[in-house]
């Protein structure tokens, strides 16, 4: 399901295919889409580790277990570091283990216990604090390990269908989420060629300093979702901060497809 978003968050579609999406997965990647695919043509998922992008990972690899799943996110999600120069933890850094958000009938977030069928999730906060005219720009990073390709594919689906139902998200008490629109994007579209599928979300982060812009990126390869937001700042330029969303989940894709691959 895709809403009428195209034209705003169209400014990231191309930072997909120019940027380091393209660059920091094409190593990785087992094949590429062939040119006359139409960009409507959506796979239809399995319970296998097929994958529509044309990476196919290694079965054994794939996680069948909590144990297992949980060591997957733990080593794909990024630390701190891992977004850049001068980035710290958040408090708090990380979720609690066993948990994953969900958004309830009043369209605020909480904190769940993983359903039947999730194996794992991680999720870990960081920022970078502001200084000499510039604001702190917070981070999330996640990832979550699906028992089966429809599982995952149902929460990309999701997270689509809640955009409709919530344009407007409570995160926190005193913090907000308005003008949300939402734009899905199957492998074999011109401009995407990373992962099965992925969604871009883009709306305002509302607190008490004033409205920032904030960005939600979610991608699928077989039974993995990962995930990044970034919420802006003062003084901080929105293609700075695109590029280092999608930065940041070309980083987490490669991670899911260099613990997975075979030898």
């Amino acid at each position: 399901m895709k809403n009428n978003s195209a034209g705003w968050l169209g400014s990231w579609v191309p930072l997909l295919v120019a940027g380091s999406l393209l660059t920091g997965c094409a190593g990785a990647s087992g094949g590429s889409a062939s040119p006359s695919t139409a960009p409507e043509t959506r796979a239809t998922p399995s319970d296998g580790s097929s994958s529509a992008s044309g990476f196919t990972p290694e079965a054994a690899l794939v996680p069948r277990t909590s144990k297992d799943a949980r060591r997957l996110v733990d080593s794909v999600v990024l630390a701190p570091s891992d977004w850049g120069r001068g980035f710290v933890a958040q408090d708090p850094s990380q979720s609690t283990p066993g948990t994953w958000a969900v958004l309830d009938g009043g369209c605020r977030w909480q904190r769940e216990k993983l359903p039947h069928g999730v194996l794992a999730g991680t999720s870990r906060y960081s920022r970078l604090p502001g200084g000499e005219g510039k604001g702190t720009v917070k981070v999330t990073a996640a990832a979550t390990a699906h028992s089966s390709v429809l599982g995952a594919d149902d929460q990309l689906s999701t997270t689509l269908e809640e955009v409709l139902r919530c344009p407007e998200q409570q995160p926190r008490t005193d913090e907000r989420i308005t003008g949300l629109m939402s734009l899905g994007t199957p492998f074999g579209a011109r401009e995407q060629q990373y992962a099965d599928d992925s969604v871009l979300e883009a709306g305002q982060y509302v607190e008490k300093g004033g409205a920032q812009s904030y960005r939600w990126m979610v991608a699928r390869l077989g039974t993995v979702v990962v995930a990044v937001s970034v919420t802006g700042a003062k003084g901080r330029p929105q293609p700075e901060l695109d590029q280092l969303g999608t930065h940041a989940l070309a980083q987490m894709l490669t991670r899911v497809q260099q613990r997975l691959k075979g030898k």
